[in-house]
């Protein structure tokens, strides 16, 4: 089925061979994790990361000869290979498959490789066919949080909250931009000198971004953002010291209750994450739309629609955008809307929608803080050429908005939910708030990790108690509220 082998790669399988797939070059392998830790959707316990260690096994650099010869193998295996039957074929079942004609064709051509470079040649080529070449080592580690290409002459990880230098190398960047294609075809999209800029995901939901020359000077820059395969809850958050227990049982019955909710922080602090977390409490009979630049929120509710926004063509026609999908949630009988991140004029049409009946409403934002994340609502809405009055702009934010959840990453690379803010209404001219927890720093130890608490404000009795009661969680929140009072007091 897979045609003939030890005819050095001449003979062709019975009927058509496919065309060769893209071809990319050979990745030099991942170097062993120096710690391991929580990726970065999750947060870090608080525990003194080791120093860095030097690996114990560091392969060669890859020469030109390793790559003459696996050019020589990789022709040899296309003019082998049935590349129709090999699609049929599940991902292992196909790896075996290579393997075995890879082998054969290194012992027909003698090439002089022992046992561990023939081992690293099968796993570059099965790595080029079936997968996404020298990023392959990199995407099956969970404990990478951000993976960094800048040309292929440099890549870097993010492992617990550090950035480190890998040892992963392309060919050149040529190879570098297949794989990207080859990323962003499996979305429907394109990458090249007429489309340079574009978001995609991977299979497994990873963000990812890709600009390519002539934006890029040095080459193509590839960003990926993963996401661990184990879908993060709010008790492994607790366990990692990103909130306290009360605190999580505090945004439980937030989510529960319907409240409507704004996901403030910076770059990389969880933001996404935690919104995963908080639907796991929206009841299993709600309808939940999802609008997305890039698909990524992981609900497992029954009754979920996810929308994805669409770029503009080659010929700058057919795009469409948040606030376009936004509108059209309207219509569509949502009970929730989740927005994965608002970023323009869209934040407008969702105010706009928790305040008509879709309470429980939920998006992230970019805010360094509780208030700042207010103001950027407010300068959002300008953005999109609506010409209200300030303080009606800031009467329909106090309107809408329940709770402002902040998530920070701090200097030492941990994660944590700083503040849980409430927005109590209008007083003149001011959008007043009120914070029901916050993480205060108290210092750091001698090996730069910072130690700091989740302490209560004392708000015994808070905003949205009545909504509480309403889903009979009062005494819950009552109990919650209490015990972080208490413990703030020790």
């Amino acid at each position: 089925m897979f045609g003939k082998r030890g005819n050095e790669g001449s003979g062709k399988a019975g009927g058509t061979i496919a065309p060769p797939p893209p071809v990319a070059a050979p990745s030099p392998p991942t170097s062993p994790a120096v710690f391991v830790e929580p990726q970065r959707e999750q947060t870090r316990q608080q525990v003194t990361p080791p120093p860095m260690q030097t690996p114990q096994r560091k392969r060669p650099a890859r020469t030109e000869e390793y790559y003459d010869t696996k050019a020589q193998v990789f022709s040899a295996l296309i003019d082998t290979i049935d590349l129709s039957q090999l699609a049929k074929l599940d991902g292992e079942s196909a790896r075996e498959e290579i393997r075995d004609i890879v082998n054969d064709i290194i012992t027909i051509k003698n090439f002089a490789m022992s046992i561990s470079e023939q081992e690293e040649l099968l796993d570059d080529i099965c790595n080029d066919v079936l997968g996404y070449g020298p990023l392959e080592p990199l995407l099956a580690r969970d404990d990478i949080a951000d993976i960094m290409v800048n040309g292929s002459g440099r890549t870097f990880i993010e492992v617990g909250g550090k950035t480190l230098e890998s040892e992963v190398r392309f060919r050149d960047n040529a190879q570098l931009l297949s794989i990207c294609q080859r990323i962003v075809s499996q979305v429907g999209r394109r990458v090249d000198e007429s489309s340079p800029i574009c978001d995609a995901r991977l299979p497994d939901g990873s963000r990812v971004n890709v600009i390519a020359p002539p934006l890029a000077i040095d080459g193509p820059a590839l960003t990926i953002r993963k996401f661990k395969k184990d879908k993060l809850t709010l008790d492994q958050l607790v366990k990692f010291g990103a909130i306290t227990p009360e605190g999580a049982t505090l945004l439980q019955i937030i989510g529960r209750v319907r409240c409507n909710i704004v996901i403030s922080g910076g770059t990389g602090s969880g933001k996404t994450t935690l919104l995963n977390c908080l639907t796991n409490y929206i009841d299993r009979d709600e309808r939940v739309i999802t609008c997305e630049d890039t698909a990524e929120l992981q609900l497992q509710q029954p009754h979920v629609v996810r929308l994805e926004t669409r770029p503009p063509n080659i010929e700058g026609e057919g795009e469409i955008t948040m606030r376009d999908l936004v509108k059209n949630c309207l219509r569509m009988r949502p009970e929730r809307i989740i927005v994965g991140e608002v970023r323009g004029p869209e934040v407008f049409d969702l105010l706009q929608a928790m305040n008509t009946g879709h309470d429980g409403s939920m998006g992230t934002i970019h805010a360094n803080s509780p208030r700042e994340c207010l103001s950027r609502i407010e300068s959002m809405i300008a953005m999109g050429g609506f010409t209200l009055p300030a303080k009606t702009v800031r009467e329909i934010i106090s309107g809408s908005v329940d709770i402002v959840v902040q998530a920070a990453r701090l200097r030492d690379g941990s994660r944590r939910i700083t503040q849980i803010t409430e927005v109590m209404g209008m007083e003149g001219d001011v959008i007043i708030t009120q914070d029901l927890m916050r993480y205060e720093i108290e210092g750091e130890d001698a090996s730069g990790r910072l130690i700091g608490r989740h302490k209560s404000t004392g708000i015994g009795k808070p905003h949205f108690w009545d909504r509480a009661r309403y889903y009979n969680e009062e005494k819950r929140l009552a109990a919650a509220l209490d015990e972080m009072e208490e413990k703030s007091k020790d």
